[in-house]
């Protein structure tokens, strides 16, 4: 593998995971949001990823360098979550129906936040990647000197 497909992979990994963690932060901000311009309640977010697909046919290795494809990871859909939305008793709310009851939505602050962890540690590992393949392409141009 060269430097720069070391790079395309962790640069696309870099983007996926932010847009990842502003979803994640968009859940957290709404976990109380009632009333949404769509209507109803806020619904909780989720990003879905996957990989760039490789293509290894033999017109690709005639490629020249410049006109290589791109490999990594990226986002694919940003999807809906369809919980159920959580009722709560709260008969002065404005937004209260009939009986008295509040749709939340259905979002666990607890797993939205090992979620923006998980999330955290994906952007790192991928920052030290960079950093890495950074070090190794100074030290190759070190020996050609």
């Amino acid at each position: 593998m060269d430097f720069m497909t070391a790079l395309d992979i962790s640069a696309t990994a870099l983007t996926a995971e932010r847009t990842n963690m502003n979803i994640i932060s968009m859940n957290l901000a709404n976990v109380k949001t009632t009333r949404t311009v769509e209507g109803g309640p806020y619904r909780r977010k989720t990003t879905i990823m996957a990989a760039i697909p490789v293509d290894d046919s033999f017109s690709k290795h005639m490629r020249s360098a410049l006109d290589r494809e791109l490999r990594g990871v990226r986002v694919m859909h940003v999807a809906q979550d369809r919980r159920p939305l959580k009722l709560v008793y709260e008969p002065g709310h404005p937004d209260a129906n009939a009986e008295g009851y509040v749709a939340y939505p259905d979002i666990n602050v607890v797993e939205e936040m090992a979620s923006m962890m998980t999330a955290q540690r994906g952007y790192e590992a991928s920052v030290t990647s960079v950093d890495t393949i950074k070090g190794m392409y100074n030290k190759a141009l070190e020996i050609g000197r």
